[in-house]
């Protein structure tokens, strides 16, 4: 019997892929999603209609929030969970800061809602998605685990930082839990196949989407928001991995539970940094087009450098990035130029 795995948010951008190595991996996701981050097709996320396409397999998928906490009650009912992978939240830095406590209602009630029913229905192994946005401005570099955190610069931030705390307290109250927190830099990429990838709904909040937009002709130019910075060329300095090896990762964390872990933390990025201009130039390789840009004011909230330390992982997890810069690109402009429009263009490659 293959081992059940819950993910909460599996039809969005990095919940998809961590299906797909789930499944290439021997275990049996379940999804569950709200559409807030995931294209619909029908009744399920067009990402894992394409997924069960290129996997051959088909993957049990529950529309449902977490706020929602009778229909979770149900799925739990249902099925024996061996552990939960949870995604699922609101994710743009930005309108974090707009809408504070919508984010507040859904990441933190949601997240109670669910260790909750995970508690009551005996399922004690959790895999969380955090981010690195829960170290703020970083004090050293490059960032280990060690680095102080909560000093967080939006309320999405915090978020992840008090969801964080949860867990840990949890894990200290009841001693058969075990968690892994998984502090994400910056996931770019998409799957080899070209058939899911990254599609944000709206303006891009992230780099990458929107150069990527720019090359297929979708947006004019690309603003760049600051150029003063103390970095080799002026443009802020971020740590990009790649989604698959990121979604790696999380089957080298489902693993580290049965160790009877307790609560761990990992960072999961390269250790490398590259500059805003350097994504830019990257991109016009893998892409062959010019991508125009113009500078802009730095924004609010934003910091020079940040990139990780990720030899914890290695060590303790045994899991390392393999993908260079080159190939996230590689694949990200594979997926964008298969799919223009992203998922919902409807053309099949």
């Amino acid at each position: 019997m293959r081992q059940k795995i819950l993910v909460t948010g599996g039809g969005g951008y990095i919940g998809s892929h961590c299906v797909v190595e789930l499944i290439e991996a021997g275990y049996h996701p379940v999804v569950i999603d709200n559409f807030s981050n995931a294209v619909r097709e029908g009744d399920v996320p067009e990402s894992l209609r394409r997924i069960e396409k290129f996997q051959n397999t088909q993957i049990e998928f529950h529309e449902l929030d977490l706020l929602d906490k009778p229909g979770l009650e149900k799925i739990f009912k249902k099925h024996s969970f061996y552990a939960v992978m949870h995604f699922a939240g609101l994710k743009a830095v930005g309108e974090s800061v707009e809408q504070p406590l919508r984010y507040y209602r859904v990441n933190l009630t949601g997240t109670i809602n669910l260790l909750e029913v995970m508690q009551s229905h005996g399922v004690h192994n959790l895999v969380f998605s955090s981010s690195a946005t829960v170290y703020g401005d970083p004090q050293k570099l490059p960032i280990d685990e060690q680095h102080p955190v909560g000093g967080c610069t939006n309320p999405y931030g915090k978020t992840k930082y008090f969801i964080e705390e949860m867990i840990r307290d949890q894990c200290t109250a009841e001693k058969n839990w075990n968690a892994v927190l998984l502090r994400y830099f910056n996931p770019i990429g998409a799957h080899i196949s070209g058939q899911i990838g990254e599609d944000p709904q709206g303006i891009p909040n992230n780099l990458l989407p929107y150069v990527a937009q720019v090359a297929i002709g979708r947006r004019k130019h690309l603003n760049v928001f600051g150029s003063d910075y103390s970095t080799p060329d002026g443009t802020g300095v971020r740590d990009y991995i790649h989604v698959v090896d990121l979604a790696k990762g999380h089957i080298a964390a489902v693993r580290k539970l049965k160790d009877n872990c307790g609560c761990k933390v990992y960072n999961l990025g390269t250790g490398t940094g590259y500059s805003v201009l350097q994504m830019v130039n990257a991109m016009e390789k893998a892409s062959g087009r010019k991508i125009a840009y113009e500078i802009a004011p730095r924004r609010n909230g934003d910091v020079a450098s940040c990139y990780a330390d990720p030899t914890l992982a290695e060590k303790e997890l045994g899991w390392k990035a393999e993908y260079d810069l080159e190939r996230m690109c590689e694949d990200l402009w594979r997926w964008q130029s298969q799919n223009p429009t992203g998922f919902s263009n409807g053309t099949q490659s």
